[in-house]
């Protein structure tokens, strides 16, 4: 548990930097404005299609069309639901460009500063984070919707959606965290030597995440944690190893 506090904290840290404060802002604010207008100017056909599938249910769909209280229930159940799913895929919106983009440009930054004895080996490539990043986002996806019908059990949609975004996390961010250090090999065995601790962070990540006003910056937050604990854990196992060095 200690190297997770400290990953964040260390974020915490580099955070302070008007260089890094930046990259903490800018995906969120993308994010949201890319859906909210999306939801804004497609409500009144999204409404319509919600009124089309609640009156066409089996069984139940003939008395909601008939009732109006009943239907205007459920129209307002079916637009809180269209609220709530905006906000998973702000943040997975959100968690792409830090991953493809804004972690990159933080990670050369924190480099410099904070693991400059580090050597570095060149493992991983840009494409290679866009593409990890997009991978990421689709399975999240895929499985935030099979695992829909599960939200009707009262309280597992916040645990499925604990669990589902601290696997995001970790999938999308440990591969920048690593790219520019690791060589192939480490991209590969380091984050499977630390996935307990790759899973805590991902999922204190995945609380922020949920935490009013915080988790409009929890995506960047999570992604220098992310950088801090693996180039961190590379260093250690580099020493392990008596591997020496050269800058």
């Amino acid at each position: 548990m200690k190297p997770i506090l400290l990953s964040y904290l260390s974020a915490a840290r580099s955070l302070g930097r008007s260089d890094i404060l930046w990259h903490l802002m800018w995906p969120t604010i993308v994010a949201a404005a890319v859906w909210c207008g999306l939801l804004v100017t497609s409500w009144g056909s999204l409404i319509a299609l919600g009124t089309g599938l609640i009156t066409s249910m089996p069984l139940v769909g003939d008395w909601l069309a008939s009732s109006e209280g009943a239907l205007m229930v459920a129209l307002v159940m079916f637009k809180i639901g269209l609220v709530l799913l905006a906000l998973p895929i702000i943040y997975v919106t959100a968690a792409f460009l830090v991953a493809a983009v804004a972690l990159p440009l933080m990670l050369e930054k924190v480099a410099q500063t904070d693991y400059a004895d580090l050597a570095r080996r060149g493992g991983g490539s840009q494409i290679g984070s866009v593409w990890n990043a997009l991978v990421a986002v689709v399975v999240f996806l895929v499985l935030l919707v099979l695992s829909l019908p599960l939200w009707l059990i009262p309280g597992a949609g916040l645990v499925i959606s604990l669990l589902l975004t601290a696997w995001l996390n970790q999938r999308a961010f440990r591969y920048d965290a690593l790219m520019s250090h690791a060589d192939k090999a480490e991209l590969k065995t380091l984050p499977s030597q630390q996935s307990g601790g790759l899973f805590g962070v991902g999922l204190l990540g995945a609380v922020l995440a949920h935490v009013p006003l915080v988790n409009l910056f929890a995506p960047a937050i999570t992604g220098l944690a992310f950088v801090h604990f693996l180039l961190s854990a590379l260093r250690k196992a580099r020493q392990t190893e008596h591997i020496i060095e050269v800058v």
